[in-house]
């Protein structure tokens, strides 16, 4: 059911999915009113994630129609509250996967908000008042002083957008599970969007990374453009064989259902496995190896403001940004088809301000 217009005074305009079949279109809809907590942002660039796509499909069951993706959204400050002093009126923002929390739980205490049960995303989600919210696919957001991120004046604001998700998606299980000591050996295991900024991160880091991939054609990429150290490839058994047990940490990106048993192999004693793909279906999980081996195999999420706000200036010292491919509002539908074939390199990302025309 579309909401009604009345239930929030800014007028808002952006592009919706209103059902199962994914297909965005112009939507006109409201925002509230910029409160004494609140910034209201112009959006300028929005990045195309995954989870856009999933979300549009209802591939997770779960999406609320209509649904305005985007939460990779890099915008302009055009008002700010009575209770906010961290921002002023032209500054550059960003807004990440979430704009709520509890704020009072042990999480939220840990500027974890990320895991707070009652964490609120930037769309498809409810707010305090139990309205919906609305991603960056739209002209303006109005967002929680505590949920919104400086962005870097160095950070190019289109190119530094998918840094909103996916650059914290791998930063933060970096920092947590200690994949950050110069000359260890990282695996990072698929090479699309998150993937190519893990090996850049991992590389800022001082690791040996190595790109761990089903695809031949990517070896090229990751070595001699992304600068990995060396490429694996999967279906190469006597390359495969070779790198057995020579890795310290591995981080997982890919998001299609495949086989752990080969990445836990490539571990050293005490290794670690992290992923960070979402599979909508479980993976099967081999315990002689991880036993045998004193290994782990760990998940995570995106990371909480504190620490994004940190991957967002770490990224800014080391000139990472995603490599993209910057569209119009109206292409989308064809982006998200292209998507869904992994025929992006690595990002799209949606010039909001010069396109979205009502």
């Amino acid at each position: 059911m579309a909401i009604s217009p009345e239930e929030h005074p800014q007028k808002a305009f952006g592009w919706a999915a209103r059902d199962s079949s994914g297909i965005l279109s112009p939507f006109r809809f409201s925002r509230r009113e910029n409160a004494d907590d609140d910034v209201t942002i112009k959006v300028l660039y929005c990045g195309v994630c995954h989870s856009d796509l999933h979300s549009a499909k209802n591939d997770w069951g779960f999406t609320n129609y209509p649904v305005v993706p985007g939460h990779e959204i890099v915008g302009v400050v055009t008002k700010t509250g009575n209770n906010v002093d961290k921002f002023k009126v032209g500054d550059r923002v960003g807004v990440g996967v979430i704009v709520g929390s509890c704020m009072k739980c042990e999480t939220c205490q840990q500027d974890l908000e990320n895991y707070c049960p009652r964490t609120i995303f930037t769309y498809n989600s409810h707010y305090h008042d139990q309205t919906k919210t609305y991603g960056g696919y739209s002209d303006i957001i109005v967002v929680h002083h505590r949920y919104v991120l400086r962005f870097p004046d160095n950070l190019a604001p289109d190119a530094g957008a998918p840094l909103l998700c996916a650059g914290i998606t791998v930063y933060s299980p970096m920092k947590y599970y200690g994949m950050t000591e110069p000359g260890k050996h990282l695996g990072v295991a698929g090479l699309g969007g998150l993937g190519h900024i893990a090996v850049k991160i991992g590389k800022a880091f001082g690791l040996k990374v190595t790109v761990i991939s089903s695809s031949p054609a990517k070896e090229d990429e990751a070595t001699k453009r992304l600068g990995a150290d060396s490429f694996l490839l999967l279906s190469d058994p006597a390359k495969l064989k070779g790198a057995m047990g020579t890795m310290d940490y591995i981080i997982d990106t890919v998001s299609a259902v495949h086989a752990l048993a080969p990445l836990i192999g490539l571990l050293k004693l005490n290794g670690k496995l992290v992923t960070v793909g979402l599979p909508n279906k479980p993976l099967e999980l081999p315990i002689f190896p991880l036993v045998l081996g004193r290994k782990l195999v760990g998940g995570s999420d995106i990371g909480g403001v504190k620490e994004t706000q940190e991957m967002l200036d770490f990224c800014a010292k080391h000139n990472i940004t995603s490599d993209i491919e910057l569209i119009h509002m109206d292409y989308i539908n064809t982006a998200m088809e292209r998507l869904a074939k992994s025929d992006v390199r690595y990002r799209f990302v949606i010039d909001v301000a010069n396109s979205l025309t009502q």
